[in-house]
């Protein structure tokens, strides 16, 4: 489903109205007619695509996180894939004002990036890296993006979609481990956990060879697997939402 196919964002238009838009063969932008609705919402509506089309063509996330309701939000998703900023952390506890962050991964347009803690794990790296058109975790709206905004003070602006959410919404529960097996993602190291993420990293801070290597190939496989997983859910939602 993309961002053309939607008129929830505009005041007045719900989910009812807009699958009634859709079940009367305006399906798309292009098909919409102020007619189709009362002639208030029609203004909104067609004001909306005028200024909507313009933002689309200039690739501007921003204005479309600011006006989807965030349930709605993985309708961007297919607009924005290639994009789109897969990122996960690890850090040494729960606690954003007492633990750390000891590595960060980024998985964008089929590349993979790391920063590590004591390297390259700076305020400007992660600025950089989050610099994308729409943000995707799991679980990060409680988690990772407050820990990195406490942790070194930054605003993470972009647009953020929650993948925990969005499985929920297809029917997917659980942790991120969880979901994966559900929907069929095999991990190269299935035996590492959260709690064997901090061992690791304790590990590697005593000087035992090996364990952060192995701590950055689990966080890597959590941003990469992400956007396996957001294929599939955004693939079930529109199954279950669109009206064609």
């Amino acid at each position: 489903m993309r961002i053309e196919n939607s008129f929830i964002p505009v005041r007045g238009v719900g989910e009812k109205t807009e699958r009634d838009l859709w079940r009367a063969g305006v399906t798309h932008w292009d098909e919409f007619d102020p007619s189709h609705v009362g002639e208030t919402t029609g203004q909104r509506v067609s004001s909306f695509i005028e200024e909507a089309r313009d933002r689309l063509a200039a690739g501007d996330a921003h204005f479309f996180g600011e006006q989807f309701p965030n349930p709605s939000l993985w309708r961007c998703y297919e607009n924005f894939r290639d994009e789109t900023v897969f990122f996960d952390i690890e850090t040494t506890g729960l606690s954003k004002h007492r633990d750390q962050v000891t590595t960060v991964s980024f998985h964008r347009d089929g590349e993979t990036t790391t920063l590590v803690r004591g390297d390259d794990l700076t305020r400007e790296n992660l600025s950089r890296e989050l610099d994308g058109a729409l943000l995707v975790t799991f679980n990060g709206s409680s988690f990772d993006v407050p820990f990195l905004e406490t942790s070194f003070d930054i605003d993470i602006e972009a647009p953020h979609l929650d993948a925990m959410y969005a499985a929920r919404r297809a029917g997917l529960s659980g942790g991120l481990k969880a979901v994966e097996r559900q929907i069929g993602i095999e991990r190269d190291r299935p035996d590492i956990s959260g709690e064997d993420a901090v061992r690791l990293w304790h590990e590697h801070e005593r000087g035992v060879d090996g364990a952060l290597e192995r701590l950055v190939s689990y966080n890597r496989e959590d941003a990469v697997h992400l956007r396996k997983l957001m294929d599939v859910v955004t693939e079930r939602l529109h199954a279950e939402t669109f009206v064609e």
